[in-house]
């Protein structure tokens, strides 16, 4: 099991009230959120420092990026079935 630590958080009472709404547990979700927003910031952290070294990215690799996470049309993979 993860060690934990219990902390105190302030939020907005209409954000608690939705969040109460949604998940029974809230700690959990609120560890999830966290968890989320830090891997977002490491990769970005990540990419600044990629173009720092190698350049800004050209469209053709955002665009091979793009294609690679939402799927595109040439894949077939990508297609929902119908």
């Amino acid at each position: 099991m993860a060690a934990t630590t219990r902390i105190t958080v302030t939020l907005p009472t209409e954000q608690v009230d939705e969040l109460k709404k949604l998940t029974d547990n809230v700690s959990g979700y609120v560890a999830a959120a966290v968890a989320r927003q830090i891997r977002h910031q490491l990769l970005a952290d990540d990419l600044r420092h990629y173009q720092d070294e190698q350049g800004a990215f050209t469209d053709e690799e955002l665009s091979e990026a793009h294609a690679r996470i939402f799927g595109s049309a040439e894949d077939p993979d990508s297609a929902s079935a119908a």
